[in-house]
């Protein structure tokens, strides 16, 4: 798949910060990870930690795909909210999914620190109603999660001037999220996979999977042989070639980032993440060297092609926006790409089996939380591999 425009950000911003070869013979493993961005890092990270043999290949170079296309907003809200979620799949599991989301944001934390990642951060989160009409829904989604214990305060029209500076009837603002440089994170992840014993092998794509035993077998491109004890398709939405169930909402989105703001400065209360009610969403950033990423004005299409000739404009109108809500920033856009995403029924992931692939297990954390998801099946699918045991909610499965 065409997954993303020329020049993303945060491959432009640091470069290839490894080399890996491609797979020149055969080999066998415990694990092999199909899958080299931040979902497949992260997942071969914990396999590693561990103690698991594991193997990762990617048919691109280390995170080149979605991964160096993503804005990694890191927060607990699903895209569904958790009143319309609770309607969906009852309200202690949706409860669970997000207090899931939550914990996962502070694990990807320690993880980071561990690995010396200084790209991520703490945020606040903000979500501000877009219309009139979604003032009632915004107070809705605030009781319930005061209701089961999240840090979240309901902001009101002369709060939201003051700590934001732009007008909204209201908004919901959490305690709890963060941001990374995800390109960044994925290779730190590699790196300390390697350390491990781990073997991770770029430019090299699996055309076969052949599973039944005690084992998988894979054939690449270049007709070498992979046999593995357990498989972990974590390929992000090029995953669905193994699959039999239709999973992903493709979409495309886009995206902009300003040049860097000097002096130095707060460009709105702590450069929260923000984003709002609409839907599709508007959502803002900050960088770590002072640039405003703004993102959105998602399509319901996946057409490369179209998808990529639509950027100029696309950019033109994010930037509209922007100034809209800030009319007095000198906001000049300094990059631009547009890139394929995926969204589900439900707005959470696949994590687990499906009983036609064993062997296999499936990590594909799609939608907005996709990096805290990845976390979530990281450590699952670990656990069940190292246990011989899953414990994988069912409103994760493929049969939900």
């Amino acid at each position: 798949m065409d997954l993303r425009s020329e020049n993303p950000f945060w491959l432009l911003k640091n470069g290839l910060l490894n080399t890996y070869p491609s797979l020149e013979e055969n080999i066998d493993c415990e694990v092999l990870v199909i899958g080299a961005g931040i979902t497949g890092a992260l997942c071969g990270w914990h396999l590693a930690q561990a103690g698991l043999d594991v193997v990762l290949v990617d048919r691109r170079h280390a995170g080149f795909g979605s991964t160096s296309a993503s804005t990694a907003l890191l927060q607990y809200e699903i895209d569904t909210p958790l009143y319309e979620l609770s309607e969906l799949i009852g309200e202690k599991n949706a409860v669970k999914s997000y207090l899931m989301c939550l914990d996962a944001i502070y694990k990807i934390k320690d993880i980071a620190e561990q690995l010396g990642d200084d790209t991520f951060c703490l945020k606040p989160s903000f979500q501000y109603s877009s219309f009139k009409k979604d003032e009632e829904t915004t107070e809705q989604e605030y009781k319930i999660r005061k209701k089961h214990g999240f840090k979240a305060d309901l902001l009101g029209r002369d709060d939201i001037k003051k700590m934001f500076g732009f007008e909204s009837a209201n908004g919901l603002y959490s305690e709890d999220g963060a941001q990374v440089d995800p390109f960044h994170l994925t290779y730190k992840l590699l790196d300390a996979i390697t350390k491990k014993g781990g073997r991770v092998y770029d430019s090299t794509s699996v055309t076969t999977l052949t599973t039944g035993g005690k084992s998988a077998e894979l054939m690449t491109e270049r007709g070498k042989k992979i046999k593995a004890k357990h498989v972990v398709i974590a390929a992000g939405y090029e995953s669905q070639r193994y699959l039999q169930e239709e999973v992903e909402i493709l979409k495309s989105s886009y995206v902009i980032v300003s040049e860097p703001f000097v002096p130095v400065k707060e460009f709105w209360h702590e450069n929260a993440l923000i984003w709002e009610t609409a839907h599709p969403y508007l959502y803002m950033r900050t960088t770590d060297d002072h640039r405003i990423l703004v993102g959105g004005l998602d399509d319901d299409f996946y057409n490369p092609k179209k998808r990529d000739a639509a950027l100029n404009k696309k950019s033109r109108q994010l930037h509209e926006k922007f100034m809209k809500l800030f009319p007095g920033s000198v906001f000049k856009t300094d990059f631009s790409w547009a890139g394929t995403f995926t969204e589900t029924k439900d707005g959470l992931p696949y994590i687990g089996q499906v009983n036609y692939l064993p062997n296999c297990w499936f990590a594909l954390g799609f939608g907005g939380n996709g990096i805290t998801f990845s976390l979530i099946a990281a450590e699952m699918i670990t656990e069940a591999i190292v246990k011989n045991k899953a414990n994988i909610p069912p409103f994760f499965g493929f049969d939900r």
